[in-house]
């Protein structure tokens, strides 16, 4: 059985092919600057070299129509036909309160999608777009999609109510949602496996931190708050978004330079955050290593994320009330040593106790690590996240008719035996 997941943005193509049986990843790539022209794809199989080739794709169906002839092409690709897939398993990243776990797409289910693609305009659109393109072009196939927001529609009413006109909520939805589920979900049931608990014993603080940022309170396995918001803007310092700022500053800041809303929405999402601070970057080896060169805007910089990736340990410590660990998950989460560094110095009276040399050694994303001292009451571990196993276990269990929520469906990684391929 071999299952796709496509994780479909404004102007990229994400795909990965998983043989079910062998337990393997048999291809993934990327089709990049789709609808922008000069479009390539860039095809990974074990084993072979990596397969770079340029085609024009003014849409979402030309990029995943490339990505099926590069997969079945005779030199480049690892299957015969298509008919070989036997579903695809669709990133969805806003699935509003309808959803609370994965489903079988249909004609309702792509109508609810539609209908709160207004709460993530920049994501839900290109989504729904790579879900009818790969339905057309692969109409006898099943199609699943998975949301970005199933893993947080345990938050209870408290955490997920903005203090805002209550009428708002009931008539436009607007509430927190949060994100990155899929990710959350993964490491959290991996840290269980590596504190040997079962996941509902389990009180953890999940940090992925790549160009979008979001921390997860997880207690008793199941999320009761996040970062992220109504939009992922909200939160901790990323890439280009601010995160949590004064919500009287846009207005502000509209007013001094004449900007419109969609120009304040586009500086906040876009140039802000590390980008903002810097002035140039938003990868952190680039700030790390101008700030270790004496770039002052760079220290700031990583003095700042990780000064609020701290104040969120702390606020979700006193949410989940004892704390098994904290995990650090995603490119800059499993890379960033000089950042998990400054962002968990200084809590041994929280009972995290950082061992300085095994958190420098952490710096895999093919690897499990504990970045704390062995007798550490709050173990920290880098755990490399998987969001595309989720996705094709999912889909496998709704194909069989074993698919439950996550706090009922038992993952294979989440299992005593699993070994990470």
């Amino acid at each position: 059985m071999i299952i796709m997941a496509l994780n479909c943005g404004s102007s990229s193509v994400k795909y990965q092919l998983f043989d079910w049986e062998r337990k393997e990843i048999v291809a993934k790539g990327m089709v990049e600057r789709v609808i922008i022209g000069d479009s390539f794809i860039m095809h990974e199989v074990p084993g072979r070299e990596t397969h770079h080739y340029e085609q024009d794709c003014p849409n979402h169906q030309a990029a995943i129509d490339l990505v099926i002839k590069t997969v079945t092409d005779p030199v480049t690709g690892v299957l015969k036909s298509v008919a070989e897939i036997s579903a695809v398993g669709h990133r969805v990243v806003h699935g509003g309160e309808k959803f609370t776990c994965s489903v079988m797409i249909d004609d309702k289910v792509l109508d609810a999608v539609k209908e709160v693609q207004h709460l993530a305009p920049l994501h839900n659109p290109p989504n729904i777009e790579g879900i009818e393109a790969a339905q057309a072009l692969m109409p006898t196939i099943p199609h699943v999609a998975i949301f970005d927001t199933a893993f947080h529609q345990t938050m209870p009413e408290y955490a997920y109510i903005y203090p805002l006109p209550y009428e708002w909520y009931e008539k436009y939805q607007v509430r927190r949602y949060g994100f990155h589920g899929t990710s959350h979900l993964y490491v959290s049931k991996r840290a269980a496996v590596l504190l040997g608990k079962s996941p509902k014993e389990c009180n953890i603080i999940t940090m992925h931190i790549g160009n979008g940022v979001s921390h997860c309170a997880i207690k008793n396995g199941i999320s009761v708050d996040t970062t992220m918001g109504l939009t992922p803007l909200e939160g901790a310092v990323m890439g280009t978004r601010c995160g949590d700022i004064d919500p009287a500053i846009p207005a502000f800041m509209m007013q001094k330079e004449n900007l419109s809303a969609k120009e304040i929405d586009s500086i906040l999402n876009k140039k802000s955050g590390v980008m903002g601070i810097t002035g140039r970057f938003t990868d952190r080896r680039d700030v790390i290593e101008h700030a270790q060169a004496g770039d002052l805007r760079c220290q700031l910089s990583l003095e700042i994320e990780a000064y609020r990736l701290k104040k969120y340990i702390g606020a979700f410590m006193s949410v989940v009330g004892r704390l098994d660990a904290v995990v650090f998950t995603a490119g800059v989460g499993e890379m960033g040593a000089p950042i998990r560094e400054k962002a968990i110095e200084g809590l041994e009276h929280l009972g995290i106790i950082l061992d300085r040399e095994r958190n420098r050694n952490a710096m895999t994303r093919k690897r499990e690590s504990l970045i704390t001292t062995d007798d550490s009451p709050v173990k920290v571990f880098v755990i490399p996240t998987d969001e595309e196993l989720v996705f094709t276990e999912d889909v496998v269990a709704i194909l069989n008719g074993t698919y439950t929520d996550h706090m009922h469906f038992e993952y294979s990684f989440g299992k005593q035996d699993f070994v990470r391929k």
